[in-house]
């Protein structure tokens, strides 16, 4: 995440798979009905094999399935905030949608404002305020049939000011991540901030009462040193440790059965061993992500090509473990000092989307602001470059995404 947005942001029943045969009772043409085959061996009567949740409700069980099966041929695009956060504060429809006439197929949001120590949960509170922004527009997507993503720029445990390093002392850089470990000093503290993340889950709801299916991607970026929980300041177990407590808190103790969960580094890893170097397990993963601005930051073909050689990686590691692939964050962001990048959506990155028969399944743009811009509206140069970005055979905003929470019949 860049930290343009962050800091002018402060500013500013359940589903029962059918495993095995049928019961007597069932007619000869259910008896008989082969499983609907996705991919890699999946199919919709064995899809809680390979979620993190066996409890999963059967609308995150159907996206869980249906991401899967749509990185054969698509890749939904989204944007963090993108009802929110505009190009010139333009405000009305998302820039995506001001573009191409469609909204997003993804919409990013955080929990960065809604487990801050200043909201009070008063609705005179800026922050939570924000929160039931961030609900709305949660629940506003699911029911335009979009799909939703969380991050969570989770402040440091001992003052809550930020999330950067750069903002910490030395000793608090050394000892935070560590110290809201099981037995650690601030662990009572992380497990009230996951109150609040499984309260917000458990409360997003659509309009027949059924829980928003969510993919929830926590301590994201671990790779770098910028944010508390980056690799200088934990060892690869105490990462795990924290990711593993983290599913299963949520999962196991606070019976939230709604998420999938995303494990996403940057672009630092060259092989897949470096890539699971701080993986938790297939038992807590159901994305396997990757955030990647500086490969695209004005790198051309090259930059492209060796985007796409790292989404291959992850693309071949979940085609043997039935994940889902996604690129978590990416862009290039064009502001009055930084010019676009001729043909950048529409070659450079469709390229590194698609090259290599790689399966991405979805790809997020960062927000807009005021200032800059990750994703052109339709007044600026670029427009064209994104608009034939999105028409492109592999590309899908929300006009071409199927239905995302159903299982196909």
């Amino acid at each position: 995440m860049k930290n343009t947005f962050l800091k002018t942001a402060f500013l500013g029943c359940l589903f029962i798979t059918m495993i095995g045969c049928s019961s007597d009772s069932e007619s000869k043409d259910e008896e008989t009905d082969p499983p609907v085959l996705g991919t890699d061996g999946l199919t919709t009567q064995n899809v809680t094999n390979y979620i993190v949740d066996k409890k999963a409700t059967k609308e995150t069980l159907a996206l869980f399935y249906n991401l899967k099966k749509l990185g054969k041929t698509k890749v939904a695009i989204g944007q963090q905030d993108a009802f929110n956060s505009f190009y010139q504060d333009a405000g009305g429809d998302s820039d995506i949608k001001k573009n191409t006439g469609y909204d997003p197929a993804l919409l990013g949001s955080d929990f960065m404002f809604i487990t801050d120590k200043s909201n009070n949960n008063q609705s005179n509170n800026w922050f939570y305020q924000q929160e039931q922004k961030i609900i709305n527009d949660t629940k506003a997507a699911y029911a335009k049939g979009m799909i939703n993503t969380f991050s969570w720029h989770l402040r440091e445990p001992y003052n809550e000011d930020s999330f950067y390093t750069s903002d910490m002392t030395t000793e608090q850089k050394t000892t935070a991540f560590k110290s809201i470990l099981p037995g650690g000093a601030n662990h009572a503290w992380y497990k009230k901030k996951l109150d609040k993340v499984a309260s917000v889950f458990l409360n997003l709801k659509g309009s027949k009462g059924e829980l928003i299916p969510i993919i929830f991607r926590p301590f994201h970026e671990f790779d770098g040193s910028w944010f508390w929980w980056g690799a200088n300041f934990c060892t690869p177990d105490e990462y795990k440790t924290a990711y593993k407590f983290t599913v299963e808190y949520l999962r196991d103790t606070k019976g939230v059965h709604n998420i999938l969960y995303a494990f996403s580094p940057d672009r630092t890893y060259s092989t897949s061993t470096d890539y699971l170097s701080r993986y938790p397990g297939d038992g807590y993963v159901d994305v396997l992500g990757m955030d990647n601005y500086g490969d695209f930051d004005n790198q051309g073909t090259m930059g492209a090509n060796t985007a796409n050689s790292k989404l291959k990686i992850i693309s071949d590691l979940a085609k043997t473990k039935v994940k889902i692939t996604a690129l978590t964050e990416t862009g290039y962001r064009v502001t009055s000092s930084k010019t676009p990048i001729t043909d950048w959506f529409s070659n450079y990155l469709y390229n590194a989307l698609t090259s290599n028969s790689i399966e991405i399944s979805y790809v997020m743009f960062w927000n807009n602001d005021k200032d800059g811009y990750y994703v052109p509206n339709a007044s600026v140069s670029n427009a064209a470059d994104f608009k034939t970005f999105s028409l492109k055979p592999k590309s899908a905003v929300l006009n071409s995404l199927p239905k995302m929470y159903e299982l196909p019949k």
